[in-house]
């Protein structure tokens, strides 16, 4: 999953997973959108947006949130108006994070969690899919970036990175220089 599209206005991320198996904790993913300004465009984000969140500017919205993976399709849906953001907003990155069912649950990483993928797309124009095979340990990962060039225009870097670690310390490193 690399490459690189320009010119990008109103993008939807998609998330899709199978749900659990019968008598097995739910598989809970969520996704997680990191946006960095000028200023520190690798330190601490701007606005992050999740579930239960959009960012403050309203450029940043989840649609659609599954805690279980049931239902068709996709579970989870976040529309990014690139386009609206403000013009000091120079990088936005997109991760996955698996939730721990409840305390004391195991943890689980993508090997655990059966049919999982996710999808950029802008209009009926798929960006990046993929499913996440390559980094089956890991239990959180980054999928893409969009960056804003000089112009004001923004172009996604579709890139799959696997990290090992809980989703608070995910949130705070997922935009750091790799």
């Amino acid at each position: 999953m690399t490459g690189v599209r320009k010119g990008l206005a109103k993008v939807e991320v998609a998330l899709r997973w199978d749900p659990s198996r019968a008598g097995t904790p739910a598989n809970d993913l969520d996704i997680v959108v990191a946006v960095y300004g000028a200023a520190d465009p690798h330190g601490t984000p701007v606005h992050l947006v999740h579930f239960g969140s959009r960012s403050p500017d309203g450029t940043i919205t989840l649609n659609r949130d599954s805690h279980t993976g049931q239902g068709f399709g996709f579970d989870e849906v976040m529309t990014l108006e690139l386009d609206r953001m403000a013009a000091e907003l120079r990088r936005v990155v997109v991760g996955v994070v698996i939730q721990r069912a409840g305390e004391g649950d195991a943890r689980k990483t993508f090997a655990d969690i059966e049919g999982a993928g996710v999808r950029i797309r802008e209009g009926h124009t798929d960006l990046a899919a993929t499913d996440f095979d390559s980094i089956a340990t890991a239990t959180a990962a980054t999928v893409g970036e969009f960056t804003r060039d000089g112009s004001g225009g923004w172009s996604l870097t579709a890139r799959l990175h696997g990290f090992d670690t809980d989703p608070e310390e995910f949130i705070r490193i997922m935009g750091a220089v790799r």
